[in-house]
């Protein structure tokens, strides 16, 4: 099963993106998605998660109010709206299935697969 996150690009500082993200097929024992992302040169860090259930969004502190993580109509898809853009938001953001249990949520090892990952970039 591989996770397909689409919708990165380049933007402007100020602009929005969509990213999205779905599943192949299913994943055993997935109860929820979160978004992380990677910039040049740091460690991977957590951006957003949400329940299948469209219950519980959570998200890092460095994108409340600027990020919206949502689950499709389908409760198929994940998405990760991204308004009032900033050049430091600029990383490779990665969606993952959580599978485990027993560790916060913005802990990677929670997540089980993990998609190819789709570029942002944010100019100034």
């Amino acid at each position: 099963v591989q996770l397909q996150a689409c919708g990165g690009g380049l933007v402007q500082a100020g602009g929005s993106l969509r990213l999205s993200c779905t599943p192949s097929g299913l994943i055993f024992n997935n109860y929820a998605m979160g978004w992380f992302r990677q910039a040049p040169g740091k460690e991977r860090e957590f951006v957003a998660a949400i329940s299948w259930s469209g219950d519980n969004p959570f998200y890092d502190g460095s994108v409340q109010g600027r990020f919206t993580i949502s689950v499709g109509n389908y409760k198929n898809t994940v998405y990760l709206q991204m308004d009032s853009l900033k050049p430091e938001d600029t990383a490779v953001y990665y969606c993952a299935a959580a599978t485990r249990k027993g560790l916060p949520i913005t802990d990677g090892f929670l997540y089980s697969v993990w998609g190819q990952g789709t570029k942002v970039t944010v100019s100034s």
